[in-house]
Protein backbone atom coordinates (compact mmCIF):
# COMPACT_ATOMS: atom_id res chain seq x y z
CA UNK A 1 0.00 0.00 0.00
CA UNK A 2 2.80 2.40 0.92
CA UNK A 3 4.47 1.62 -2.18
CA UNK A 4 1.78 1.86 -4.39
CA UNK A 5 0.79 5.60 -2.68
CA UNK A 6 4.38 6.35 -2.98
CA UNK A 7 4.33 5.56 -6.91
CA UNK A 8 1.19 7.41 -7.18
CA UNK A 9 2.61 10.90 -5.51
CA UNK A 10 5.57 10.40 -7.81
CA UNK A 11 3.42 9.71 -10.58
CA UNK A 12 1.40 12.73 -9.83
CA UNK A 13 4.60 14.98 -9.46
CA UNK A 14 6.33 13.98 -12.83
CA UNK A 15 2.98 14.70 -14.47
CA UNK A 16 2.77 18.41 -12.53
CA UNK A 17 6.55 18.84 -13.84
CA UNK A 18 5.18 18.06 -17.14
CA UNK A 19 2.26 20.24 -16.78
CA UNK A 20 4.28 23.09 -15.62
CA UNK A 21 6.95 22.69 -18.64
CA UNK A 22 4.19 22.67 -20.57
CA UNK A 23 2.82 25.84 -19.52
CA UNK A 24 6.22 27.53 -19.68
CA UNK A 25 6.48 26.70 -23.00
CA UNK A 26 2.98 27.34 -24.05
CA UNK A 27 3.77 31.06 -22.68
CA UNK A 28 6.91 31.39 -24.63
CA UNK A 29 5.74 30.59 -27.43
CA UNK A 30 2.78 33.15 -26.93
CA UNK A 31 5.42 36.14 -26.93
CA UNK A 32 6.81 37.10 -30.01
CA UNK A 33 9.27 39.79 -31.09
CA UNK A 34 8.74 41.00 -34.69
CA UNK A 35 11.31 42.71 -36.77
CA UNK A 36 10.91 46.22 -37.33
CA UNK A 37 12.89 48.01 -40.09
CA UNK A 38 13.40 51.55 -41.28
CA UNK A 39 16.53 53.27 -42.91
CA UNK A 40 17.03 56.24 -40.35
CA UNK A 41 18.79 56.69 -37.24
CA UNK A 42 16.62 55.98 -34.51
CA UNK A 43 16.96 59.53 -33.51
CA UNK A 44 14.70 60.49 -35.98
CA UNK A 45 11.12 60.56 -36.58
CA UNK A 46 11.19 56.96 -37.66
CA UNK A 47 12.59 56.24 -34.04
CA UNK A 48 9.69 58.30 -32.49
CA UNK A 49 7.82 56.07 -34.47
CA UNK A 50 8.97 52.72 -33.81
CA UNK A 51 9.02 53.49 -29.84
CA UNK A 52 5.63 54.40 -29.91
CA UNK A 53 4.22 51.48 -31.51
CA UNK A 54 6.41 49.48 -29.39
CA UNK A 55 4.96 51.07 -26.40
CA UNK A 56 1.10 50.77 -26.97
CA UNK A 57 1.76 46.88 -28.78
CA UNK A 58 3.59 45.95 -25.56
CA UNK A 59 0.51 47.58 -23.47
CA UNK A 60 -2.43 46.63 -25.29
CA UNK A 61 -0.48 42.56 -25.28
CA UNK A 62 0.27 42.26 -22.11
CA UNK A 63 3.46 41.99 -23.14
CA UNK A 64 3.43 39.08 -25.46
CA UNK A 65 4.54 41.13 -28.42
CA UNK A 66 6.74 43.62 -28.75
CA UNK A 67 9.57 44.89 -31.65
CA UNK A 68 13.09 44.67 -32.49
CA UNK A 69 14.38 47.79 -34.10
CA UNK A 70 16.38 47.39 -36.70
CA UNK A 71 17.48 51.09 -37.57
CA UNK A 72 19.84 53.21 -39.77
CA UNK A 73 19.67 50.91 -42.96
CA UNK A 74 20.71 47.56 -41.12
CA UNK A 75 18.35 46.04 -43.36
CA UNK A 76 18.71 47.53 -46.20
CA UNK A 77 17.27 51.19 -48.55
CA UNK A 78 13.78 51.21 -47.86
CA UNK A 79 13.25 49.72 -51.72
CA UNK A 80 15.33 46.69 -50.92
CA UNK A 81 13.33 46.35 -47.41
CA UNK A 82 9.72 46.61 -49.06
CA UNK A 83 10.93 43.67 -51.07
CA UNK A 84 12.40 41.86 -48.09
CA UNK A 85 9.01 42.49 -46.15
CA UNK A 86 6.40 41.09 -49.06
CA UNK A 87 8.85 38.15 -49.12
CA UNK A 88 7.86 37.55 -44.88
CA UNK A 89 11.44 38.30 -44.62
CA UNK A 90 11.12 41.32 -42.22
CA UNK A 91 7.76 41.66 -40.04
CA UNK A 92 7.24 45.96 -40.01
CA UNK A 93 8.78 48.37 -42.04
CA UNK A 94 8.43 52.56 -42.28
CA UNK A 95 9.20 53.53 -45.48
CA UNK A 96 8.62 57.35 -47.16
CA UNK A 97 4.61 57.40 -48.63
CA UNK A 98 7.10 58.61 -51.89
CA UNK A 99 8.88 54.63 -51.86
CA UNK A 100 5.33 53.50 -51.33
CA UNK A 101 4.50 55.05 -54.75
CA UNK A 102 7.41 52.34 -56.00
CA UNK A 103 4.21 49.70 -55.46
CA UNK A 104 1.14 51.93 -55.51
CA UNK A 105 1.57 54.31 -57.66
CA UNK A 106 -1.53 56.14 -56.25
CA UNK A 107 0.48 56.79 -52.87
CA UNK A 108 2.64 59.52 -55.08
CA UNK A 109 -0.53 61.66 -54.02
CA UNK A 110 0.77 62.57 -51.46
CA UNK A 111 3.95 63.88 -52.71
CA UNK A 112 2.12 66.79 -54.89
CA UNK A 113 3.55 69.56 -53.34
CA UNK A 114 1.71 72.53 -51.24
CA UNK A 115 -1.67 70.71 -50.34
CA UNK A 116 -0.33 70.89 -46.98
CA UNK A 117 -1.96 74.37 -45.86
CA UNK A 118 0.72 74.50 -42.79
CA UNK A 119 1.77 71.95 -40.17
CA UNK A 120 -1.12 72.17 -38.19
CA UNK A 121 -3.01 70.95 -41.14
CA UNK A 122 -0.57 68.39 -42.04
CA UNK A 123 -0.73 66.98 -38.37
CA UNK A 124 -4.48 66.78 -38.34
CA UNK A 125 -4.28 64.91 -41.83
CA UNK A 126 -2.30 62.35 -40.53
CA UNK A 127 -4.69 61.94 -37.40
CA UNK A 128 -7.92 61.76 -39.83
CA UNK A 129 -9.24 58.36 -39.71
CA UNK A 130 -10.76 58.48 -42.85
CA UNK A 131 -7.30 60.18 -44.68
CA UNK A 132 -5.53 57.23 -43.35
CA UNK A 133 -8.39 54.35 -44.13
CA UNK A 134 -8.40 55.73 -47.39
CA UNK A 135 -4.83 55.34 -48.02
CA UNK A 136 -5.25 51.26 -46.36
CA UNK A 137 -7.68 50.53 -48.86
CA UNK A 138 -5.75 51.95 -51.97
CA UNK A 139 -3.09 50.08 -50.62
CA UNK A 140 -4.63 46.49 -50.48
CA UNK A 141 -5.89 47.21 -53.76
CA UNK A 142 -2.80 47.38 -55.51
CA UNK A 143 -0.10 45.75 -53.52
CA UNK A 144 0.35 41.94 -53.08
CA UNK A 145 1.90 40.57 -49.93
CA UNK A 146 1.69 43.49 -47.51
CA UNK A 147 -0.57 46.36 -45.99
CA UNK A 148 0.05 49.47 -44.63
CA UNK A 149 -1.19 50.20 -40.91
CA UNK A 150 -1.07 53.80 -40.97
CA UNK A 151 0.64 57.05 -41.30
CA UNK A 152 3.46 59.18 -39.53
CA UNK A 153 5.00 62.02 -41.04
CA UNK A 154 8.83 63.50 -40.55
CA UNK A 155 7.48 67.22 -41.46
CA UNK A 156 8.01 69.66 -44.61
CA UNK A 157 10.69 69.06 -47.18
CA UNK A 158 13.05 71.93 -47.76
CA UNK A 159 15.86 72.31 -49.82
CA UNK A 160 19.74 72.40 -49.17
CA UNK A 161 22.79 73.41 -51.16
CA UNK A 162 26.35 75.14 -51.63
CA UNK A 163 23.88 78.39 -52.15
CA UNK A 164 20.77 80.15 -50.83
CA UNK A 165 17.50 79.20 -52.35
CA UNK A 166 14.83 82.20 -51.60
CA UNK A 167 12.83 82.06 -54.58
CA UNK A 168 11.86 79.55 -57.44
CA UNK A 169 14.51 81.47 -59.96
CA UNK A 170 17.36 80.14 -57.80
CA UNK A 171 16.86 76.22 -58.49
CA UNK A 172 15.63 76.97 -62.55
CA UNK A 173 19.01 74.65 -64.79
CA UNK A 174 19.88 73.49 -61.26
CA UNK A 175 20.54 69.70 -61.00
CA UNK A 176 18.17 68.36 -57.47
CA UNK A 177 17.99 64.52 -56.27
CA UNK A 178 14.96 64.02 -56.21
CA UNK A 179 12.69 60.72 -54.57
CA UNK A 180 11.77 58.29 -58.19
CA UNK A 181 8.02 59.30 -58.68
CA UNK A 182 5.55 61.01 -61.28
CA UNK A 183 5.16 63.97 -58.84
CA UNK A 184 8.56 64.78 -58.04
CA UNK A 185 9.46 64.12 -61.96
CA UNK A 186 6.51 66.77 -62.63
CA UNK A 187 6.15 69.44 -60.18
CA UNK A 188 10.53 70.00 -60.68
CA UNK A 189 10.93 70.46 -63.60
CA UNK A 190 8.04 72.89 -63.82
CA UNK A 191 10.18 75.12 -61.88
CA UNK A 192 12.80 74.73 -64.04
CA UNK A 193 15.37 72.16 -62.36
CA UNK A 194 16.62 69.16 -63.76
CA UNK A 195 15.83 66.24 -61.55
CA UNK A 196 18.40 62.91 -60.64
CA UNK A 197 17.19 60.01 -59.28
CA UNK A 198 19.45 57.93 -56.61
CA UNK A 199 18.99 55.95 -53.68
CA UNK A 200 19.30 58.13 -50.42
CA UNK A 201 22.39 56.23 -49.05
CA UNK A 202 24.05 57.79 -52.09
CA UNK A 203 23.10 62.00 -51.73
CA UNK A 204 26.13 62.79 -49.27
CA UNK A 205 28.74 62.03 -52.01
CA UNK A 206 26.70 63.33 -54.99
CA UNK A 207 26.12 66.68 -53.28
CA UNK A 208 30.19 66.43 -52.29
CA UNK A 209 31.46 65.72 -55.98
CA UNK A 210 28.69 67.76 -57.67
CA UNK A 211 27.01 65.17 -59.60
CA UNK A 212 23.59 67.45 -57.84
CA UNK A 213 23.92 70.82 -56.87
CA UNK A 214 20.59 69.99 -54.34
CA UNK A 215 18.87 67.54 -52.27
CA UNK A 216 15.66 68.40 -50.76
CA UNK A 217 14.52 66.53 -47.25
CA UNK A 218 13.28 67.31 -43.73
CA UNK A 219 15.68 69.25 -40.66
CA UNK A 220 16.25 66.36 -38.98
CA UNK A 221 17.17 63.74 -41.36
CA UNK A 222 19.44 66.75 -43.06
CA UNK A 223 21.09 66.81 -39.50
CA UNK A 224 21.23 63.11 -38.68
CA UNK A 225 23.12 62.36 -41.65
CA UNK A 226 24.93 65.05 -41.41
CA UNK A 227 24.17 66.32 -44.97
CA UNK A 228 25.54 69.66 -43.78
CA UNK A 229 28.64 69.18 -43.94
CA UNK A 230 28.61 69.16 -48.40
CA UNK A 231 25.57 71.63 -48.13
CA UNK A 232 25.91 73.75 -45.72
CA UNK A 233 23.04 76.27 -46.63
CA UNK A 234 19.59 75.23 -45.31
CA UNK A 235 16.62 77.15 -47.06
CA UNK A 236 13.14 76.38 -45.68
CA UNK A 237 11.08 75.82 -48.85
CA UNK A 238 8.73 73.74 -47.11
CA UNK A 239 7.75 72.23 -50.69
CA UNK A 240 6.11 68.90 -49.83
CA UNK A 241 4.86 67.16 -46.98
CA UNK A 242 7.64 64.08 -45.77
CA UNK A 243 4.90 61.71 -45.29
CA UNK A 244 5.20 58.07 -44.24
CA UNK A 245 4.19 54.99 -43.49
CA UNK A 246 4.09 51.77 -41.34
CA UNK A 247 3.98 48.38 -43.37
CA UNK A 248 3.58 44.76 -42.18
CA UNK A 249 4.29 41.81 -44.41
CA UNK A 250 1.35 39.75 -44.93
CA UNK A 251 2.65 36.78 -43.58
CA UNK A 252 3.10 38.05 -40.33
CA UNK A 253 -0.31 39.72 -40.97
CA UNK A 254 -2.07 36.72 -41.64
CA UNK A 255 -0.26 34.32 -38.39
CA UNK A 256 -2.09 37.12 -36.20
CA UNK A 257 -5.26 36.11 -34.27
CA UNK A 258 -7.93 38.67 -34.58
CA UNK A 259 -7.35 40.16 -31.16
CA UNK A 260 -3.43 40.70 -31.93
CA UNK A 261 -4.41 41.93 -35.58
CA UNK A 262 -6.45 44.47 -33.20
CA UNK A 263 -3.46 45.08 -31.12
CA UNK A 264 -1.36 45.65 -33.92
CA UNK A 265 -3.37 48.24 -35.45
CA UNK A 266 -4.34 50.15 -32.38
CA UNK A 267 -0.47 50.24 -32.03
CA UNK A 268 -0.32 51.93 -35.19
CA UNK A 269 -3.21 54.34 -34.98
CA UNK A 270 -1.45 55.60 -31.79
CA UNK A 271 1.51 56.46 -34.05
CA UNK A 272 -1.02 58.30 -36.15
CA UNK A 273 -2.16 59.94 -33.04
CA UNK A 274 1.17 61.31 -31.02
CA UNK A 275 3.86 61.03 -33.75
CA UNK A 276 2.96 63.98 -36.18
CA UNK A 277 3.66 66.63 -33.62
CA UNK A 278 6.34 64.94 -31.79
CA UNK A 279 7.98 64.77 -35.44
CA UNK A 280 7.39 68.53 -36.09
CA UNK A 281 8.81 69.43 -32.33
CA UNK A 282 12.04 67.29 -33.94
CA UNK A 283 12.57 69.74 -36.56
CA UNK A 284 12.30 72.96 -34.83
CA UNK A 285 14.53 71.61 -32.41
CA UNK A 286 17.40 70.45 -35.09
CA UNK A 287 16.82 72.91 -37.41
CA UNK A 288 18.21 75.11 -33.94
CA UNK A 289 21.20 72.53 -33.62
CA UNK A 290 22.19 72.92 -37.22
CA UNK A 291 22.18 76.82 -36.82
CA UNK A 292 24.50 76.33 -33.39
CA UNK A 293 26.46 73.88 -36.02
CA UNK A 294 26.76 77.38 -37.87
CA UNK A 295 24.75 75.91 -40.49
CA UNK A 296 23.43 79.04 -42.45
CA UNK A 297 18.95 78.65 -42.47
CA UNK A 298 17.38 80.67 -44.97
CA UNK A 299 14.19 81.02 -42.81
CA UNK A 300 12.50 83.28 -45.30
CA UNK A 301 11.70 81.62 -48.88
CA UNK A 302 9.39 84.02 -51.38
CA UNK A 303 6.86 80.55 -52.04
CA UNK A 304 4.83 82.63 -53.97
CA UNK A 305 6.58 81.10 -57.72
CA UNK A 306 6.56 77.74 -56.56
CA UNK A 307 3.22 77.84 -55.06
CA UNK A 308 1.88 79.61 -58.70
CA UNK A 309 3.48 76.84 -60.67
CA UNK A 310 2.38 73.75 -58.46
CA UNK A 311 -0.63 74.57 -57.77
CA UNK A 312 -2.17 73.65 -61.35
CA UNK A 313 -0.42 70.60 -61.59
CA UNK A 314 -2.53 69.30 -58.26
CA UNK A 315 -5.01 68.20 -59.46
CA UNK A 316 -3.91 67.24 -62.91
CA UNK A 317 -1.33 64.65 -61.16
CA UNK A 318 -4.02 63.39 -59.00
CA UNK A 319 -6.02 62.80 -62.05
CA UNK A 320 -3.03 60.28 -63.75
CA UNK A 321 -1.98 58.50 -60.56
CA UNK A 322 -5.40 57.62 -60.53
CA UNK A 323 -9.33 57.95 -58.43
CA UNK A 324 -8.04 56.54 -54.80
CA UNK A 325 -5.70 59.46 -55.51
CA UNK A 326 -8.19 62.17 -56.38
CA UNK A 327 -10.39 61.09 -53.22
CA UNK A 328 -7.20 60.87 -51.07
CA UNK A 329 -6.23 64.44 -52.63
CA UNK A 330 -10.13 65.75 -51.88
CA UNK A 331 -9.94 64.01 -47.94
CA UNK A 332 -7.01 66.00 -47.19
CA UNK A 333 -8.03 69.47 -48.72
CA UNK A 334 -11.62 69.00 -46.42
CA UNK A 335 -9.69 68.43 -43.19
CA UNK A 336 -10.37 72.20 -41.00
Amino acid sequence: MKVANAARKTMLGAMAVLAAAGWIAGAIAQNRTFSFAYDQPNTTAYGIAANIFDAKLRELSGGKLSINQFPGAQLGQEPQMLQKMRAGDIDFVITSTANASTLAPQAGVFSLHFIFRDQDHLVKTLADPNVSKAFREMIDKSVQGAHVLGLLTMGLRSMYSKREIRSVDDIKNQKIRVQATMTEDTHFPAYGAQTVHMPFGEVYTSLQTGVVNIAENGVNVYLANKHYEVAPILSMTEHEANNNCIWVSDKTWQSLSAEEKAWVQAAADEVSKQEPRLGLKLEADSAVKLKALGVRVVDVVDKSGFIKDATPIQDKLAKELGPDAVKILDLVRSVK
